[in-house]
């Protein structure tokens, strides 16, 4: 029962710190983190696993608009960076995951990563990504949606620029399967890629998503995210 109970907390947590994100980019502002709760929180843990699950999606306001990042929000996210290093035996997604919070991190505070030169730019391998399948291959861009932001140059970012089609696929199925998190976070990344199917009807697609999956927090994030790429010119 203490078990189930620390899951629902995280969740409800993961959820409100998604709604602050989803409010900083259709407000083009800071993000409030109401969604860490009290200091006692971050000092137990909680809160700092609530930005791990989020990542690197906590400061996307700050990586899409030019504006700097509250200093509570940046403490929180760069004491969750140093919380949770990956283990060596870590899921690919997992090491790319923390990969995306150090490239964040050094690009709006790099007086404050604390690493070597050049560390955060090791990139893990993404081999895996490559040779997966088109239904797993949108399955994990979903989970990996946070590395979909403009001029991103990394190996995830390179192989779904070249399988536009498979992207486009895998957001059909999703839509069709009702998975509206892995629908929103594939059309975050078809909004970066060109080649994709004037009949696919993104724009329309998301539109759907975000009606039929927007109570949910995450998913309004992954649209909303979309939107401010496109109308920043990001869909060529």
């Amino acid at each position: 029962m203490e078990q189930s109970g620390t899951s629902a907390l995280l969740q409800g947590s993961v959820q409100d710190i998604a709604s602050d994100v989803v409010s900083a980019l259709r407000g083009g502002d800071h993000v409030r983190m109401s969604g860490t709760g009290a200091m006692s929180d971050v000092e137990g843990g909680l809160a700092l696993a609530a930005v791990r699950v989020v990542g690197a999606d906590l400061l996307l306001p700050h990586t899409l608009f030019p504006t700097p990042p509250a200093p509570e929000a940046l403490e929180v996210f760069r004491r969750t960076v140093e919380a949770f290093p990956p283990r060596p035996d870590a899921a690919p997604t997992v090491l790319w995951s923390h990969w995306a919070m150090r490239r964040t991190l050094r690009r709006l505070d790099p007086p404050l990563t604390g690493a070597p030169a050049g560390e955060e730019d090791t990139e893990p391998d993404a081999g895996w990504l490559a040779e997966a399948s088109w239904q797993q291959l949108t399955h994990q861009l979903a989970v990996l949606a946070p590395l979909a932001v403009p001029g991103e140059d990394c190996a995830v970012a390179r192989v779904a620029r070249g399988r536009p089609v498979d992207v486009a696929r895998g957001f059909v199925r999703a839509v069709r399967r009702r998975d509206w998190q892995q629908a929103a976070g594939a059309g975050r990344w078809l909004t970066l890629l060109d080649g994709v199917p004037d009949t696919l009807g993104l724009e329309t697609g998301l539109d759907f998503v975000e009606l039929m999956g927007g109570a949910d927090p995450r998913v309004a994030l992954q649209v909303q995210a979309a939107r401010v790429m496109r109308a920043a010119g990001a869909l060529v």
